[in-house]
């Protein structure tokens, strides 16, 4: 935080050097998540993304942005190379809603339609929050896994997390006053729970049946189940991590009298 927070601080400070501008556009691209049904993959994307933002452009260099954005991940087990994954046969899918705040800086001194520069990468930094349902479907029904307590969790676990946004990206000047651009950006949010595992299994002994069936489901198709109580279902250890790759439009709002050279 104390780093977001010098960064903001530096664009305040150079508020001053060149007019402001307001900029709007959009991304569409896709989502992926690393987490206890993807341990090693950190590119995996498994479903679409797509956002709107805001940017207000201090000058050629920073700005910040906000940013409203819907993706879809999924995993399963049974796609998995590695065998105990394969047996533990979970899966999942979730839709990810995110606000976020970033700090954008510029390595080039870019202004559309004005500036010698016709593109520019850039690093962003800054806060998100994120609301996440984990389903599955079983036997053609979708369940929400929250309220399942698929750990035995004494109370569901928040479905709202928080998180600090950093990624880079290329922007390029395609024509007068419109910028197109790509982006990945990662965020590690405060929740091992994006998938609905975490860590081990539970004593579900005086649960539902359907309770049972979802929190183990490694005997669904040779019928011997690996569940036993205090054994390992998650990592035990590291929170999920999920991603965006986009490819974005927007249109900047420049006054001929805004800047100067």
């Amino acid at each position: 935080m104390p780093k977001f927070s010098l960064f903001i601080l530096l664009i305040l400070l150079t508020t001053g050097l060149k007019a402001q501008t307001w900029e709007i556009g959009g991304a569409f691209g896709g989502a992926g998540y690393m987490g206890d049904l993807n341990t090693n993959n950190p590119v995996k994307v498994s479903g679409i993304a797509a956002g709107l933002f805001v940017k207000r452009n201090f000058n050629g260099y920073f700005s910040l942005r906000l940013n409203g954005t819907i993706g879809n991940i999924a995993a399963a087990d049974s796609n998995s190379s590695n065998q105990q994954f394969r047996n533990r046969n979970l899966s999942f899918t979730d839709q990810l809603k995110e606000v976020s705040l970033v700090g954008e800086l510029n390595f080039l001194d870019y202004i559309p339609s004005i500036s010698k520069s016709k593109f520019t990468p850039y690093l962003y930094l800054g806060v998100a929050a994120l609301h996440f349902n984990p389903t599955t479907v079983y036997y053609g029904h979708v369940y929400n896994l929250r309220d399942y307590a698929t750990e035995g969790e004494k109370k569901p676990y928040p479905s709202v997390a928080f998180s600090f946004p950093y990624g880079a990206g290329f922007r390029y000047n395609i024509w007068d006053k419109f910028t197109v651009g790509a982006e990945i950006g990662y965020r590690n949010p405060n929740t091992d729970y994006l998938d609905d595992v975490s860590g081990k299994y539970a004593n579900m002994s005086n649960s539902s049946p359907v309770v049972k069936a979802l929190a183990d489901r490694s005997g669904e198709k040779t019928g011997r189940y690996v569940g036993t109580p205090g054994t390992q279902r998650g990592d035990l250890v590291s929170h999920d991590t999920y991603f965006f790759t986009q490819i974005t439009i927007s249109y900047t709002f420049i006054s001929q009298k805004c800047y100067y050279h």
